[in-house]
C-alpha cells in the first residue's frame, strides 16, 4: 500500500464517522441522552482523546509496526492469525450491514420500485473498481470529498440557527447523572475510528507524524459530532423510530434560501454517498491488506473482488431496514467497545509489558557479564 500523509491519514479516520452520522448513530445519542446528548458527548470525547493518546504510546514503542505486526512478536503466528481474523470480520460484517442500512434508506427516499440488490451492486462495483487502482487514488479521492462533507455539516448547522432552541439543552444532565457519565461511557463506541490508528504506523510516509494524527482525527471526531448532534438536539423536540436517512436528511429540508434555492436534500445526499463509498472503499482496502499480512499473497486483486463479493453476500442478509437498523443501534457500539478497545488495547497492553521484560532480562545479563 502506498505511503500516505498526515492530512490523508487524519482524513481517512474522520471518514469512518461521518459515514457513520448520515444514518442512525445521532438519533442514538439522542434518544439515549436527551438534553444531556452534547455534554455526554464532551465527556466521552475527553475518555477518546485520552484513550487515542494511550494506543500512540503503546504502539511507539513498535515503531513502523501494526497491531498485526504486534501480535506475531507476542504469540506468533497462531494468535496473529487469529487478531487478523477479528479485524477483518469485524470491518467486513459492521460495514456490510451500515451499507444495507443506507442502501435501504436511499431506496425508501427516491427509489422505492429499484430492487435494493440493484443499488448494494453499484456501491459493491464502484468499491471494487477503487480498490484495483492504486491506494493513492482512493486517499487523493477521499481528501477531496471529506472536506466538503465536513462543510456540509457546518452550513447545516449555520444555515438552521434561525430555527433553533436553545432551551432544549435543559436539564443539563437529562436523565440524570447515572445515565450520562456512568451508562453514557458506552457512548465510546461512536469512535469507531480508533480501530484504524491500530494500523497506520506501516502505512505513514513520517512515522513521527502519528501522535498528531492520532490526536487530531479524535479531536476532529468529536468536533464533528458536537455539530451534528447540536444542530438536531436544537431544531428538533425527540427523535423516534424514522425510516429514511435521517435525521440529518431531515434537517436539511429546513433549508431555505429565498424561493429559489430550496429543497437542497438531494445535494447533501449526493454528498453522503461519495463519502459512503469512500468508507466502503477504505474498509476493503484495509481488510485485503490484513488478509495479505496473514497469507504472504503478492498479488491483491483477486482478493478485493473476493472481499467485494463478501460484503455485497453478507449486506444481502438482513430481511429489512430494521435488523439494520437494530444491529447500527444496539450492536455495533458494543462491538468498537469490546474488539476496539478492550482487545486491541489488550494486545498492546501485553505486548508492551513483554518487551519491558525482555529489556529488563537483558540490562540484567548485560551487568552481570560486566561483573
Amino acid at each position: 500500500m502506498t505511503k500516505i500523509g498526515q492530512v490523508e491519514a487524519i482524513m481517512l479516520i474522520l471518514t469512518i464517522i461521518v459515514a457513520h452520522t448520515v444514518l442512525s448513530m445521532p438519533t442514538d445519542i439522542l434518544s439515549s441522552y436527551k438534553s444531556a446528548s452534547i455534554l455526554n458527548l464532551i465527556y466521552v470525547s475527553i475518555i477518546a482523546f485520552f484513550i487515542s493518546y494511550f494506543v500512540y504510546k503503546l504502539l511507539k514503542n513498535f515503531p513502523s509496526m501494526d497491531i498485526i505486526d504486534i501480535s506475531e512478536t507476542l504469540g506468533g503466528k497462531m494468535l496473529k492469525n487469529i487478531v487478523g481474523l477479528i479485524f477483518i470480520s469485524y470491518f467486513i460484517i459492521s460495514s456490510s450491514l451500515i451499507l444495507r442500512n443506507f442502501c435501504e434508506s436511499i431506496q425508501i427516499l427516491y427509489f422505492p420500485m429499484t430492487d435494493i440488490t440493484f443499488i448494494i451492486a453499484l456501491f459493491v462495483i464502484a468499491v471494487m473498481i477503487v480498490n484495483s487502482l492504486n491506494f493513492s487514488a482512493s486517499i487523493k479521492t477521499n481528501v477531496i470529498i471529506l472536506p466538503i462533507a465536513l462543510v456540509s455539516v457546518l452550513f447545516l448547522f449555520f444555515t438552521n440557527i434561525g430555527r433553533f432552541v436553545p432551551e432544549r439543552i435543559f436539564p443539563i444532565f437529562g436523565e440524570g447523572i447515572y445515565n450520562t457519565f456512568i451508562l453514557g461511557l458506552t457512548n465510546l463506541g461512536s469512535f469507531g475510528g480508533i480501530a484504524y490508528l491500530y494500523f497506520l504506523p506501516p502505512l505513514l510516509k513520517n512515522n513521527n507524524k502519528f501522535k498528531k494524527i492520532a490526536l487530531i482525527s479524535i479531536l476532529a471526531t468529536a468536533l464533528y459530532l458536537i455539530f451534528t448532534v447540536a444542530t438536531l438536539l436544537f431544531i428538533f423536540t425527540f427523535f423516534t423510530n424514522v425510516h429514511e436517512i435521517s435525521p440529518l436528511y431531515t434537517a436539511t429540508r429546513y433549508i431555505e434560501f429565498g424561493s429559489f434555492f430550496q429543497r437542497l436534500e438531494s445535494l447533501f445526499l449526493l454528498i453522503w454517498i461519495l463519502i459512503f463509498a469512500c468508507y466502503m472503499s477504505i474498509v476493503c482496502k484495509f481488510s485485503v491488506n490484513i488478509f495479505q499480512k496473514l497469507t504472504a499473497i503478492s498479488n491483491t486483486k483477486p482478493l478485493v473482488i473476493i472481499f467485494c463479493l463478501l460484503i455485497f453476500a453478507i449486506a444481502l442478509l438482513p430481511k429489512n431496514l430494521a435488523v439494520t437498523q437494530f444491529f447500527e443501534s444496539n450492536i455495533y457500539k458494543y462491538l468498537v467497545l469490546f474488539i476496539v478497545l478492550f482487545f486491541g488495547l489488550s494486545i498492546l497492553i501485553f505486548a508492551n509489558i513483554i518487551k519491558k521484560k525482555q529489556k529488563l532480562k537483558i540490562n540484567l545479563n548485560e551487568k552481570n557479564l560486566s561483573i
